[in-house]
């Protein structure tokens, strides 16, 4: 999942050397969108694969995304202190340090059950947040500020990319296709749980890979701006009174619970008798086509908002969600299958619409904002896990209710702050 930098960021002094380029650390850090974008996506694919093998119900199985969002949550402040601390550069690789120890996790964790694997993604994802927290400012500073919109636009859309064709990847190297043999159930079930070795062990060394080449290059010296902030105590108390940050705080937290949710269950989904009755490896290669429309979605994004108000197209993208994942709830074969699969072209401008929103006019308190609604992100833990208690309870198709939820208060919300901005 992507998102701008929460602090206001400076440059200390002049560039190293006149005529230096800025290509090679740019490719590094457009490699760190990707592969964040691909390991979270690959929880898609982990999740039923996890829940086949340990014959886990639902809500045990939406553990992983409550341990992998949920490090968002508990490490971000830390992540800040610890970035303050030794510098962003070295917060980077110690982010990319810490995201190989997760990876590398899961070799033992498919030998030793579920609980060490939920250690893994908390550890996992807790890299990738002291990642994010670290890399994004450096896109803004790696050439003109004229340019820096292209060059956040650039590694968005190769996060963008991770996410899409992780699910595919996923597929092909970790779920099996066919039933296992009962007769050797247990040594079939051994072989599942271990198919995640190597490809999380060629993430972990691709990543120690990504950190020595980050230690190595030669990047701007970034600090914050903390001038500009002010005392984090004073400020928080005055920023919470801006309505609109709240309710974009809420949205942000329902989108991307929403978000994650549909993708979570999607295999699943797709595996219904009534819907698709399609294995989990066929099955994932869908999963690839609902990141993958949130990619085109965003281009499509770019060129409609400069005519239309976020507002609006945010209010139009969120009923045309509802709709269809009422399709899906209510449908069955193909129409419920595609309807939930397009629901992921809709979400394409969510995120930087309602963050963008949620920071208007804020001023000198926008990096605490940005701060509340990047902590928000802790929705990917929760609304997962309140779908799983409901597909336990009452049923998977029924429980796609808790998305359209999410997306109900984005509408809300959209419409509320329609005339926010002026179009041209």
């Amino acid at each position: 999942m992507e998102h701008v930098a929460s602090a206001a960021l400076r440059r200390q002094g002049q560039a190293d050397q006149e005529g230096t380029s800025n290509t090679v650390p740019l490719v590094i850090i457009t490699l760190l969108f990707f592969m964040w974008g691909l390991l979270t996506s690959l929880n898609d694919v982990l999740i039923p694969h996890l829940k086949s093998i340990y014959t886990l119900n639902y809500v045990q199985a939406m553990l992983v995304q409550f341990c992998f969002f949920g490090a968002y949550f508990i490490v971000s402040l830390p992540a800040g202190m610890l970035i303050k601390r030794i510098g962003y550069q070295r917060g980077a690789v110690s982010g990319l340090v810490l995201a190989a120890g997760g990876c590398a996790l899961f070799y033992p964790a498919s030998m030793n059950g579920y609980a060490l694997f939920l250690l893994a993604f908390f550890v996992l994802a807790s890299g990738i947040t002291i990642l994010q927290v670290a890399a994004n400012p450096y896109v803004t500073v790696l050439g003109a500020p004229a340019t820096a919109s292209s060059r956040l636009t650039l590694t968005q859309a190769f996060n963008s990319l991770g996410t899409t064709i992780a699910p595919t990847l996923g597929g092909i190297l970790i779920l099996s296709e066919g039933a296992p043999v009962v007769a050797n159930l247990v040594k079939t079930k051994a072989e599942e749980a271990a198919a995640v070795q190597g490809p999380y062990l060629a993430l972990a060394a691709a990543l120690l890979a990504l950190a020595i080449l980050f230690a190595l290059v030669r990047l701007p010296k970034m600090t914050h701006a903390e001038e500009e902030t002010g005392v984090i105590s004073t400020v928080e108390k005055t920023v919470l009174a801006h309505r609109h940050l709240v309710l974009g705080a809420i949205g942000i937290f329902l989108y991307v619970g929403g978000e994650v949710s549909i993708g979570s269950f999607l295999i699943n989904f797709l595996g219904e008798s009534n819907v698709a009755s399609l294995p989990a490896g066929a099955a994932a290669h869908y999963v690839s086509y609902y990141w993958g429309g949130a990619m085109i979605g965003r281009f499509i994004g770019f060129g409609v908002m400069r005519y239309v108000s976020p507002g609006k197209a945010l209010a139009f993208n969120s009923a045309a969600s509802i709709a269809l994942i009422l399709t899906a709830i209510f449908g069955s074969g193909a129409v419920a299958m595609w309807s939930i699969i397009a629901v992921g072209l809709f979400n394409s401008i969510m995120f930087p619409t309602i963050f963008s929103m949620a920071l208007h006019k804020l001023g000198k308190q926008t990096g605490q904002g940005s701060g509340i609604l990047c902590m928000a992100i802790v929705g990917g833990a929760v609304v997962p896990f309140a779908q799983g208690l409901l597909a336990d309870s009452i049923g998977l198709q029924w429980s796609f209710f808790v998305p359209a939820a999410c997306y109900t208060f984005i509408l809300y919300f959209g419409v509320k702050y329609a005339g926010m901005y002026s179009t041209k």
